[in-house]
């Protein structure tokens, strides 16, 4: 019993660590993308994505990367964008971004991982975009897509479907008066707990997953997995194997960072790692999610697109940085081996929970509750009206396109 016990409390303590050490990037990557989110309306996205041109594409990216990072919500969303008239392509390309250009992301990347791991993610996320393009526009026919907008349109259930038909963003006047506004505060408040409600399982699980996979799973496992020491064999069965690695993991957006380290300890190679952290959208439940959305045959479609263009990316930029002598040969996670003490990060996590009670007290009195409530709902048909307690809210929310 003993022996349980201490391996529990080395997996529970080595799981705490890793959340301690990104608390702040996470939340500074909360606030950032919440920013964001309440100045820029989801109908002028919409609007943006109505063509297969570059332009929309960038637009795509754009949007995507300064939304939330919930996996979930960026599905959801991308499904709203689509019945509204963004193209089938640019939906998908928004969920991409969504989930690998935010800026939460790229912070806890940076710490847990190092900057290699952040640049390679940033330059491989933007190499799916552009493969994502080029592929759907010769195989994503005319038919294919006539057939997932029909099955969008019949409004079939997934997660988060509240969270994207509302749009908080606050309208009219300069930028800088409407961003330190009241409403704005009170937008931001919503959506900055509303990300992180979203997200808060996904975290968890990662974290959890991550900590007993590093206490308990010996490293000669995962050499034999990754095929550790084989050369160029190891580079493309690690992009090959990480992505499918996700699918069955369950975690997605931020959460699979800590386990993306479990793996690149464990000597996964660098293309794979990156692979692995670009899965997010090929997990199972995900994957189900597409098919109520979009219909049996085009969710295939997208698992197949996804699965290619995340293991090319994996490769192109793994084989990038092996030219340039840039990949980490320090496997020793430093958060693996670092003790909770009172340094830089503790006094950043404490000003950013400081910072977050002043919101929680804003998000608290406008209203914050019933939100959350919202946010598994299905949005209103046919312009309903939802009625809140807060005049502030009731001022700022719209749901569907529709004032609330």
């Amino acid at each position: 019993m003993t022996f349980v016990l201490e391996h529990l409390g080395g997996a529970l303590r080595l799981s705490f660590a890793m959340f301690w050490q990104v608390l702040w990037p996470l939340s500074l990557g909360f606030l950032l993308s919440a920013i964001v989110e309440a100045v820029v309306p989801k109908e002028a996205i919409s609007r943006a994505l109505g063509k297969d041109s570059p332009r929309s594409v960038a637009m795509a990216t754009l949007f995507g990367a300064a939304s939330s990072s919930c996996s979930y919500a960026a599905v959801a969303l991308a499904r709203t964008l689509f019945r509204k008239g963004a193209t089938l392509a640019n939906a998908i390309i928004f969920e991409f971004a969504s989930t690998n250009l935010v800026f939460e992301l790229g912070l806890v990347l940076l710490i847990l991982l190092g900057w290699q791991f952040l640049t390679a993610e940033l330059l491989g996320g933007l190499l799916m975009v552009v493969l994502l393009a080029v592929i759907f526009r010769f195989t994503l026919s005319t038919r294919l897509a006539a057939s997932a907008k029909a099955q969008a349109d019949r409004g079939l259930l997934g997660r988060m479907e509240g969270h994207a038909g509302m749009d908080m963003s606050v309208s009219g006047g300069p930028f800088v008066r409407r961003l330190f506004s009241a409403r704005a505060l009170t937008a931001i408040s919503h959506y900055f707990f509303m990300n992180v409600y979203s997200l808060w399982t996904d975290l968890a699980l990662g974290f959890l997953i991550s900590g007993a996979l590093g206490a308990w799973v010996p490293d000669s496992f995962w050499s034999t997995l990754f095929l550790t020491g084989h050369g160029a064999g190891t580079e493309v069965w690690g992009a090959l194997i990480g992505p499918l690695v996700a699918v069955i993991s369950f975690v997605c957006s931020v959460g699979n960072v800590p386990l993306a380290a479990v793996l690149w300890r464990g000597g996964i190679s660098f293309g794979g790692a990156i692979a692995f952290i670009f899965a997010d959208l090929i997990i199972i439940p995900i994957l189900n999610i597409h098919r109520k959305y979009y219909g049996g045959r085009v969710a295939l479609h997208l698992f197949a697109v996804s699965y290619i263009v995340m293991v090319v990316s994996g490769l192109a930029v793994g084989g990038l940085f092996n030219l340039l002598g840039r990949i980490p040969t320090n496997r020793n996670i430093t958060v693996f081996e670092t003790a909770i003490s009172w340094n830089s990060d503790t006094f950043l996590n404490l000003a950013f929970l400081v910072l977050m009670a002043v919101l929680a007290v804003r998000f608290f009195s406008t209203g914050g509750v019933m939100m959350l409530r919202m946010m598994s709902m299905a949005p209103s048909e046919g312009g309903h009206e939802i009625a809140l307690p807060e005049a502030d809210i009731a001022d700022a929310h719209r749901h569907d396109g529709h004032h609330v």
